[in-house]
């Protein structure tokens, strides 16, 4: 069983980490400072007190590593058309792909059924190249919950969690899906399978869309845009209007906004992932946070003003970083492919 885990930054190292010491044949794609320490002393993983060191092969050339069994996304979500080249020596007859990214995967609308089925979104895979060349027919779901950092070139540091739930799009229990949870769970991970895995993508997506970019405008922290009243009752705006978008595509949702907000309250002085990217100058993950959402808002004809004005306010803030080099798709048409 091989798999390549291509982004191997804070949570794609913790995967690999945890796969290695499984006795999984593991393969990791990297770059730069973090692939040469790898490289050198290999990957480190620290969970409390304790070192986990494994010495899996790392490169930044995947045709070095041949047609793999599973190929895991860890990129951020932006960054995934542009890897799609160097990422085809992976994908022999039967490799099957799993997006563990934020945000709506390429291939949601893939065995979705009723009008929206074979659908793209423009703001999450431009041009439709991710349906077209990776394939919807690959794809398995995956949610990301753990905390991870790296702590230093070839460091990771576990902050908490171990949860990466997975599904089929379709939600069959299939044979590939079975046994990639199996594999998580013997490496110390769960990877519940859901038969309806887009339930779980838009419950993090909920909390996303409004949370992060609040926190990139403001600098708050979870639980600060979670008490303060104004902010509070932004984010619940936000999500009033994505659950009336993702109730037009069926989606259940298994907790209500108040408690939803609660629970990130709860995590405390925590900074979103978007703020961390404005801070360290990193690309922010706009389109397939909130922009997706716009996007989808049009598509089924449902108005997103309160998002609308936040999505314009965090474009802006992240153009003038330097962060964020695309307008945001106002009015657009997705593409369908028969």
């Amino acid at each position: 069983m091989k798999i390549c885990i291509y982004g191997a930054g804070a949570i794609g190292g913790y995967l690999g980490v945890q796969l290695a010491r499984a006795g999984v044949d593991v393969s990791l794609v990297a770059r730069g400072a973090h692939l040469a320490a790898m490289r050198a002393n290999g990957l480190k993983l620290l969970i409390g007190d304790e070192e986990r060191v494994v010495r899996p092969p790392c490169t930044d050339n995947p045709s070095e590593l041949g047609p793999q069994d599973y190929v895991i996304i860890c990129l951020k979500a932006h960054s995934i058309t542009g890897a799609i080249e160097p990422m085809r020596p992976l994908l022999g007859p039967r490799t099957r792909i799993v997006t563990a990214v934020n945000g709506i995967p390429y291939w949601y609308f893939y065995k979705h059924g009723g009008r929206y089925e074979g659908s793209t979104l423009e703001s999450i895979d431009p041009g439709g190249r991710q349906w077209r060349e990776l394939t919807p027919q690959r794809a398995i779901g995956c949610i990301v919950y753990p905390a991870t950092e790296i702590e230093a070139p070839g460091v990771i540091r576990h902050v908490y969690g171990d949860r990466f739930p997975i599904g089929e799009p379709s939600g069959e229990s299939s044979s590939d899906i079975q046994q990639l949870s199996n594999l998580f769970m013997e490496a110390g991970m769960q990877a519940p399978v859901l038969d309806r895995i887009r339930d779980e993508i838009w419950l993090k997506l909920w909390g996303n869309v409004c949370l992060n970019p609040i926190s990139a405008l403001t600098h708050a922290t979870l639980d600060v845009i979670c008490s303060d009243p104004a902010t509070r009752a932004l984010s619940k705006a936000i999500m009033l209007e994505t659950q009336a978008i993702a109730d037009i595509f069926g989606i259940q949702f298994r907790v209500d906004i108040e408690r939803r907000i609660e629970g990130a309250r709860k995590v405390g002085a925590h900074k979103t992932s978007m703020l961390q990217d404005l801070e360290r100058g990193r690309p922010m993950e706009i389109d397939p946070l909130v922009t997706v959402v716009q996007e989808m808002g049009r598509l089924t004809q449902i108005p997103t003003p309160a998002l609308d004005t936040v999505l314009a306010l965090v474009a802006q803030r992240a153009k003038i970083a330097g962060l964020y080099g695309m307008n945001p798709p106002v009015e657009v048409k997705s593409r369908v492919f028969a």
